[in-house]
């Protein structure tokens, strides 16, 4: 069935890609449909009304009985006195309906039929949406002359996205489309260079250069393969998910070294979609000057980031075409065929009766890195096999993609009933697994959802879902029940989220600075850089509760950056007007760690600011270097090569250790608040403070203590010899202006 699915879409997909216009791609889509389906009648209805019929005129179409099928409320019709069995696909895009098909007698579409049906459908609208796209452009063009300046260039500008627009009609290999976008977007903008970044479909913090004009052979190399987070421009239209544009790229406060050392001096980067997710940027840039990126340029950009976009999920939907059923490495349903059985066993059971369970492994990622990915696809095939063995007749196991897998259970009455079949799935899954000889042990996560009267398929998938990810929240290896506030608070971390990747964008942070205090001398020593989230509608966000955010979605890498960058230049100009120079201190995250551009982002920080590497603190927290790599001790030497001082965050709250201690090149510890609050009220609680002043000193380390808000704690913490503070005594983090306002017009 799946050999024969394939050479029918294809045939529909070439029939519909070779008319010229909407109306005759609306005609060849309908009739080509009716003959793969062996259907007596097809209609195809846009926008209410019927625009293209197979055996029936148009005129006689009951449109109110159609309209019933398309939501799903019959399965059969009745036509000049004679009954068909019906089903439909929805048309989305700009122009929405939906396609409805019936065959003559009571026998029902299959599930493979329909799946083939929707297959088509979604050509069909891929095809309407590139037709919508262009004329939307030339609508564009005639009204606003910003766009293109003159009728020559308006044509050159159609000229250019026909060219395109036919190369996706097509179907010409994709690297071709995707070269003749970066190519013509470059000529078109007056630029030299052009470049197409796309997100790693096996690793998504990773995205790599797919298509480029006038990128220098080293910054094409490097761009092969670079962290999004350590992205730059492109990186954050990214994850920003809208356009970004750099005026004077050399004076960015997050532009990247090499990209300076190639001569660039203006960058415009916009993201592409796929099926509405960001799948990658399409960017564009010049090294003659600085250059303001107009409205007309925006919108240029924008239109050809949306062809890459028509022609990546054109692809899709043609792979998708050989996978029509089921998913070819493990043999269980695909996506596809899980989604239309689920829609057919809610119609069966529409009060409920209809539970899903998301199953997602935990150390898949582990198993692909270490053993490589033919191990990774064994062990695939494994699981398929293990949770198919735990399944219940009339059950439906499915490969969504990846390391995911879904269970379809059609005749669940209760919840309790999906709950014993989770539960086979994750104790078949922790038996170990033979790979090659080698011997493997993994676990997996299960979210369980079970229908009622008041949500649909799509909603269930959902719930199922939320419950998988707080399964994995609540320690993995689990499985976890839908409930409502999983729903609410996804919401709101949604929200929280988005937010948070366009502030940056935006430019929504700024920085506060707590001073640092010599306790023998009450003198200013140094300053602590601490961020502050200034929400345009919520006000002040309080750093706990949006730095776990960035950390977790890794928005702290180029938020770390600007903290650094910026932090480092207001040092760099304070420095300047005091004799005795102030120490700098920023906080690093686990996260930031992890990349390894971190040592050169600190080197150009220093270089760009000028700013002495000796007068810059580095704070870690000690769960950093407790859970250390070999690659995290290498990159703290490198910046200690640099001339950098690190220092240990919150000091005893962690897995304190001398071992780590004497392995890694601390200078400086910072002894938490919550020992700094009992010195002076509990006898034992200062006796462990003093501890580890006595501690910091028998190693030659320095000792601030933090959180000092009293002159009892102040007077015990200098008698015992701890050798700097901070804290409220001395005063708040403060504005740029206020501390410059401490630091100059007053003493502490």
């Amino acid at each position: 069935m799946a050999m024969l699915a394939t050479q029918q879409l294809t045939e529909f997909l070439s029939a519909v890609a070779d008319r010229p216009d909407g109306p005759a791609a609306q005609y060849a889509a309908v009739e080509c449909a009716a003959r793969a389906l062996a259907a007596d009648v097809a209609v195809l209805v846009i926008d209410g009304g019927v625009v293209a019929s197979v055996g029936l005129p148009a005129e006689q179409v009951p449109l109110a009985g159609v309209t019933d099928v398309a939501a799903g409320r019959r399965d059969s019709l009745l036509l000049g006195g004679t009954t068909y069995a019906v089903t439909h696909a929805p048309v989305n895009g700009p122009a929405a309906g939906f396609l409805v098909l019936g065959r003559l007698g009571a026998a029902p579409f299959s599930d493979e039929e329909i799946c083939l049906l929707r297959g088509m459908a979604r050509v069909l609208e891929l095809s309407l949406q590139a037709l919508h796209v262009m004329a939307a452009e030339r609508r564009q063009a005639q009204e606003n002359d910003r766009l293109t300046g003159s009728l020559q260039e308006r044509q050159r500008f159609f000229d250019h996205l026909t060219r395109v627009q036919r190369l996706i009609a097509r179907r010409a290999p994709l690297q071709q489309v995707l070269d003749a976008i970066t190519a013509s977007a470059a000529d078109l903008l007056g630029v030299e260079m052009a470049a197409l970044n796309m997100i790693d479909a096996e690793d998504r913090t990773v995205g790599a250069l797919v298509s480029g004009v006038g990128l220098a052979p080293d910054l094409s190399a490097q761009a092969r393969r670079i962290p999004l987070l350590s992205g730059g421009v492109s990186g954050l239209a990214i994850l920003g998910n809208e356009l970004v544009s750099v005026e004077d790229y050399a004076n960015w406060p997050l532009a990247l070294s090499e990209v300076v050392g190639s001569g660039m001096r203006a960058i415009m980067a916009v993201p592409v979609h796929e099926n509405g997710d960001v799948v990658g940027c399409l960017a564009v840039g010049t090294y003659a000057g600085p250059r303001e990126w107009d409205k007309g340029a925006q919108d240029i950009l924008h239109a050809f980031a949306e062809h890459v976009s028509l022609a990546l999920t054109d692809a899709q939907t043609l792979e998708a075409m050989n996978q029509a059923f089921h998913d070819s490495l493990t043999g269980l349903a695909s996506r596809s065929l899980f989604l239309t059985r689920l829609e057919r066993a809610f119609a069966a059971a529409p009060a409920g009766g209809v539970g899903v369970l998301f199953v997602d492994l935990d150390r898949f990622k582990v198993v692909n890195d270490s053993l490589g990915h033919a191990a990774g696809d064994l062990l695939l095939q494994g699981v398929a096999e293990r949770i198919g063995g735990c399944l219940r007749t009339g059950d439906t196991a499915a490969r969504l993609g990846g390391d995911e897998f879904a269970v379809l259970l059609a005749r669940a009455g209760s919840v309790d009933e999906a709950v014993p079949v989770a539960r086979r799935i994750l104790e078949a899954l922790r038996e170990p697994f033979d790979l090659a000889g080698k011997e493997v042990f993994i676990s997996a996560s299960v979210g369980i959802a079970h229908s009622d009267d008041k949500i649909g398929p799509q909603d269930l998938m959902v719930q199922a879902d939320l419950a998988m990810y707080q399964a994995k929240k609540d320690g993995k290896d689990r499985c976890t029940v839908f409930a409502p506030e999983l729903q609410e608070a996804f919401e709101a971390a949604l929200r929280m989220e988005s937010d948070l990747r366009r502030a940056i964008v935006r430019h929504e942070f700024e920085l506060r600075y707590q001073p640092i205090v010599h306790l023998q001398t009450n003198e200013i020593t140094g300053i602590e850089a601490l961020v502050r989230w200034q929400h345009p509608e919520r006000g002040t966000i309080p750093p706990l509760d949006f730095i776990p955010l960035a950390e977790e979605t890794g928005m702290i890498v180029p938020l770390g950056e600007w903290v650094l960058r910026e932090a480092c230049r207001q040092a760099a100009a304070w420095n300047a007007r005091r004799e005795t120079p102030l120490t700098l201190s920023v906080n690093l995250s686990a996260v930031q760690l992890e990349q390894p551009t971190l040592p050169a982002v600190v080197a150009s920080a220093l270089n760009n600011s000028g700013l002495p590497p000796t007068s810059l603190v580095l704070e870690l927290t000690e769960s950093v270097l407790i859970d250390h790599r070999d690659q995290t001790l290498q990159r703290l030497e490198q910046i200690k090569e640099l001339g950098v001082r690190l220092a240990i965050d919150d000091f005893g709250t962690g897995y304190s250790s001398l071992a780590y201690l004497r392995r890694f090149p601390i200078d400086i510890i910072k002894i938490d608040k919550s020992f700094v609050d009992d010195v002076g009220d509990h006898p034992n609680a200062a006796a462990l403070t003093l501890g580890i002043i006595q501690l910091g000193q028998a190693l030659q380390l320095s000792t601030v203590a933090e959180g000092i808000e009293d002159k009892v704690q102040l007077a015990e913490l200098t008698g015992g010899n701890c050798e700097m503070g901070q804290g409220y005594l001395f005063a708040e983090p403060l504005t740029e202006q206020a501390t410059a306002e401490l630091l100059f017009n007053s003493t502490p």
